[in-house]
């Protein structure tokens, strides 16, 4: 999008950096767009950087857009190393982007360890923000094969610290796009070869954003379904059509049925918003489309 502005805020333990798109008044003029002014538009992931919402963001230059990348990745660096990276550390630090913008309660899309991040935000600051979309959060404890999805989690994250990154990979995908309950089983299950896979073998490195800091924690959280059902903001839990049977997609399920509510039903899959970002391509007409829906009240 043109006329970003990139902005940095210090935060306890990190630097942030956060990409403001402005609303363009001549698009938010046309007919059948929400008027020039409305909330602004965060989209986040975890660990996800800003970059993976470039396509998405396009598609919305009636709305001021806001991404940004979390601690530890992209653009954001940890001052404080030590500190374990959790989604309270991050929804504090969404909390102080809102803050910092001055723009009141704004609206929220979440993609992955994003939306569980973005839940924990709602349960602790819900006057911060109007609407949450949180996409396919992968929210190990809501789901009734908890305890062996965890031992899968726990298992990769052995596997990355033994193994390192492409092993981890190999066996993060598999457990990602498994379809139904996660067996028992699952974390004794023989490691294919990752180059195999296009991915590298082992090069001693252990600083993945993922696997070494938001994996096991952010699997591991178990929104505050009281805060959530209190709140003013409106939550809206989705999942792609592709995704249906997976982990993130359970898991959104069970969040919206202990809210009382229904997941609603995105196009395409995971990362469905995605026109070409890291090499994957969903569908962000289709995405964008029923997100504008969902934004409005109106799915």
């Amino acid at each position: 999008m043109t006329g970003t502005d990139s902005h940095t805020l210090d935060v306890p333990g990190a630097v942030l950096h956060y990409d403001l798109h402005p609303a363009q008044p001549a698009a938010a003029a046309q007919p059948g767009t929400p008027p020039y002014g409305a909330p602004a538009l965060l989209m986040i992931g975890s660990p996800m950087t800003a970059a993976g919402f470039t396509s998405l963001a396009a598609r919305f230059p009636d709305r001021t857009v806001v991404t940004y990348d979390p601690r530890g990745v992209g653009r954001s660096t940890r001052t404080d190393p030590s500190a374990e990276t959790t989604p309270e550390r991050h929804a504090d630090d969404l909390h102080r982007i809102i803050s910092a913008l001055g723009a009141g309660p704004v609206d929220i899309f979440a993609s992955s360890g994003g939306a569980v991040n973005a839940l924990v935000l709602v349960a602790r600051h819900p006057e911060q923000v109007r609407v949450l979309v949180a996409h396919e959060p992968p929210s190990v404890p809501v789901l009734p094969d908890s305890e062996p999805a965890h031992a899968a989690v726990l298992d990769v994250q052995r596997t990355y610290q033994r193994d390192g990154f492409g092993a981890a990979m190999v066996k993060f995908m598999a457990l990602s796009s498994w379809q139904g309950e996660v067996p028992a089983d699952f974390a004794d299950r023989p490691t294919p070869d990752p180059t195999s896979f296009g991915l590298p073998a082992d090069d001693g490195s252990r600083d993945d954003a993922l696997f070494a800091g938001n994996l096991v924690s952010c699997t591991q959280q178990r929104p505050d379904f009281d805060a959530l059902r209190a709140a003013s903001t409106r939550v809206v839990l989705a999942a792609g059509v592709e995704s249906a049977g997976q982990l993130a997609a359970r898991a959104a399920a069970a969040i919206a049925e202990r809210l009382g509510t229904g997941a609603v039903e995105f196009p395409s899959n995971h990362g469905g918003f995605l026109g070409g970002e890291f090499g994957m391509h969903g569908d962000p007409d289709g995405f964008a489309a029923t997100l504008r829906e969902v934004l409005a009240g109106r799915s």
